[in-house]
């Protein structure tokens, strides 16, 4: 049997795997969006109500998703108090 993962390796998995889920939506959103601009044809006096909706939406789920792992980055910064005995690595 392996030994049971200590709470900061836990929660070390846990941000990698948010991170790259997020990572990953954040990139098909992003495609998504690009797609919508550039290859779906558009009448040419003005834009398709669908779209306009639609790249509406993927565009404030783009600056959610910015934010989002933006702040999860600034968070893994964030460490848990050094132990008592835990010597400075930093010199």
């Amino acid at each position: 049997m392996r030994p049971r993962l200590k709470p900061e390796e836990l929660h070390a998995r846990l941000i990698v795997v948010v991170g790259m889920v997020m990572a990953f939506v954040f990139a098909l959103t992003v495609i998504g969006f690009v797609y919508a601009l550039m290859f779906v044809t558009q009448p040419i006096d003005k834009q398709a109500p669908n779209d306009a909706a639609f790249i509406d939406l993927l565009s404030t789920l783009t600056v959610f998703m910015t934010g989002t792992l933006s702040g999860l980055v600034a968070s893994n910064g964030l460490k848990s108090k050094a132990k008592e005995g835990a010597k400075d690595v930093e010199g």
